[in-house]
Parts: structure tokens; sequence; C-alpha cells
């Protein structure tokens, strides 16, 4: 999900604390008793040749994860990804901007799908293996986790425009999802259990089912063809420093060179990338390193889907990058110089591979899609 404006996501989260501690917190005519259904653990997928997922914040009373996948829990998040009552217009849902057959992107470089109308600042991206990401969400990583992720596009006046109060009060005018909060966390619904239960359902949104996958695994020993094992060794040669090991991402921020000119004041700062969060001069113009799975059905490209095919970004790191002081050093493959060298059938060698990482399990994955059809 995305998010402009570092100021209004942070409002967005106080508001969200505010009401968390304050003024919804359960009475105990409120408290509702926990469910046996609330103990039944979600069978997480742990893929073979994959770093150990990231869990979820530790609650320091307990030394356990504070939001543990569960059974109900991941089903009522699904449910909740998919249902437009989470906005102000009861028109706008998760879904509207991540659609599963796109890798959970949308397909155009800026949305205009938000309660507004008004175009977003940067491109929708994929919700891919998000278990894995140790280094903050959001193309600048404003977010360092899931559950303070959701409130950002919630409360986004150009998103979901969500006020959290009457959010509140909508679910626990709606007697499904009264039982299913009930099910799922022996709770009413509360804002803060809201964006627990999306991040159970985004954290299983795995993928490690493509012809590579398959190949890499054993499982299928001619999965990729001449050509592909090419490309997976120019990859991982020329691609591998950012888009690193089975993930195909690093999970950080590197300025890639797609520009020169960060003195955007007037739109908050959008280009200044990763510096926005950090202030650390080094950061500047560096975004997240998005996942290569499923790229070839995932297209624009870039924070602000500049680029429309994989031609186009490729010829980017061929003959486009900017040289500045914050340009990425591994970028300078060109005997010292920017650049990475690649030849016409290296390209389509590098593409071919790339089809490789296309998952049909996971983009056609039942459990993945809408329940209300």
């Amino acid at each position: 999900m995305s998010i402009t404006g570092r100021d209004k996501y942070i409002r967005g989260v106080f508001i969200s604390l505010v009401m968390l501690f304050g003024l919804f917190s359960c009475s105990k005519d409120d408290d509702l008793d926990t469910t046996d259904e609330e103990e039944t653990p979600f069978a997480f997928r742990q893929p073979a040749f994959f770093p150990k997922a990231v869990e979820s914040a530790i609650d320091p009373k307990t030394g356990l994860p504070s939001n543990p996948l569960t059974k109900t829990g991941v089903e009522l998040g699904r449910r909740l990804f998919y249902d437009p009552i989470l906005s102000a217009n009861k028109q706008v849902s998760c879904a509207s901007c991540h659609h599963q057959s796109k890798g959970f992107s949308d397909g155009v470089a800026i949305t205009t799908a938000g309660v507004s109308g008004k175009p977003l600042e940067r491109h929708s991206p994929t919700l891919i293996n998000l278990a894995w990401t140790d280094k903050g969400l959001f193309w600048d990583g404003g977010s360092t986790n899931l559950e303070s992720q959701a409130f950002g596009p919630l409360t986004h006046a150009d998103e979901m425009g969500m006020y959290l109060p009457v959010l509140v009060e909508r679910l626990r005018a709606d007697a499904t999802y009264v039982e299913l909060f009930h099910k799922a966390f022996g709770e009413l619904p509360s804002e803060h259990r809201t964006a627990m239960a999306l991040s159970q359902f985004q954290r299983i949104l795995i993928s490690a089912d493509t012809p590579y996958d398959l190949y890499r695994r054993g499982e299928q020993p001619d999965a990729l063809s001449a050509d592909q094992l090419r490309g997976l060794n120019l990859v991982r040669q020329k691609c591998g420093s950012c888009h690193a090991g089975e993930l195909f991402t690093d999970n950080d921020f590197h300025n890639n060179g797609i520009d020169d000119d960060f003195s955007d004041g007037s739109h908050e700062g959008i280009y200044w990338g990763r510096y926005r969060i950090t202030y650390n001069p080094l950061d500047l113009g560096a975004f997240k390193t998005p996942t290569l799975r499923n790229v070839m059905v995932s297209p624009p490209y870039m924070h602000d889907g500049r680029f429309k095919t994989i031609d186009e970004v490729l010829n980017h790191y061929r003959f486009d990058i900017k040289d500045t002081p914050v340009t990425a050093s591994v970028l300078y493959q060109n005997n010292d110089r920017v650049g990475i060298p690649m030849t016409d059938k290296e390209v389509e060698d590098i593409k071919s591979f790339l089809n490789a990482l296309t998952d049909e399990t996971f983009l056609k994955n039942r459990e993945f899609s809408s329940p209300f059809k």
C-alpha cells in the first residue's frame, strides 16, 4: 500500500495510538472471552532456501510475538483487505490498488483509485513475501512493520480517507465483523485489531513456486531452459547486489540513478526517497529494492511507475543511469564508470529468466483471493 507525505503518515499513526489507549479501549462490558479458534495457529510456510521470516514485534510482557498468525486472524484480515467498508466512501478497499493477478500491484503508474480521485505521488508496490521485510515498508521505509503500515493508507486523505473512530463504529455495527473479531481476538472490533488482522493476511502472501523454485528445490530439474539458466547467472552477476538471494531483493534502499535533481520541495520531498525518513544525505534519492518475483506481470516499474516495460528498465541500467554523488556504487560496472554492460543477447537471456520468476500458483491462489466472490 502506498502513502505520500511523511507528516500525514505520522499523523495517522498518532490518531490510531490515541484511539488504542483511550477513546475506544474496551470496557469490562465490552470484553469477550477468547475462543479456542484464536489459539489455532496458522501453518506458516517457510520455503526451502528462504531466510527465516521476520516475526511480528515481540511483546515485552510475554517475550512472544505480539501478533502471531492464527487461522481466524488471517481469514479476518483477508476479508478486511477486500472490503470497501474500510474507506470513507465505502468504495475503496486495499485490493483497489493491489490486484492479485498483478502480484498485488495495480498495473498503472500512479493510481487515482483513492477516495479523493486525486493521483497519488507513488506507484502502488507489489505485496510479495512481506514476511521477510526487515528494513521498513513503503518506497522510503517510512513504516517499520506491517501493523503500523496499515494506518497510512487507511487514514490518508487521497487513499482510503478513513477517520478511525468511524471505522470502529462501522465494524461494531456489523454483526459479521463482531463475530469474526471475537473469534480472532476475543474482542470487539477496534482500529488496532483491524491493523493486526490486515497484517496477518499480508504475511501469508508468499510466492515460492515459480519455475525457478522448482528447479532450485530439485523438484523439476529441467524447469529452466538453457536461455533461462544463462539469464539466472547474469542476474546474479549483474543485478544480485540489490536483487539478492532467494527473495530477489535485499529489502534495502538504493539510489539507482534515475534522477539527478532532488529539489522537489513542492511535493513534500517525494523524490528524496529514504532521505525523507533518515535525513542522511547518503540516502538522497534512495528507494526500496522491489523483488524480481512476478516482475513480468507487475509493470510499470520504479517508485513512480515511469518505466512501462522491462525493456525500458534494462535500457536504463545499460545506458541512462545518472552519475551523481549518491548513485549506488554497485552501478559502476562499466570500467568504474556508471552503467551495467549488457549485450542484446544477455538482455534477452535475462528477460527469459525473469519470466521464470512468475508464480502462477501465487497469482491464482484462492486463499489470497476475495472472499466475497
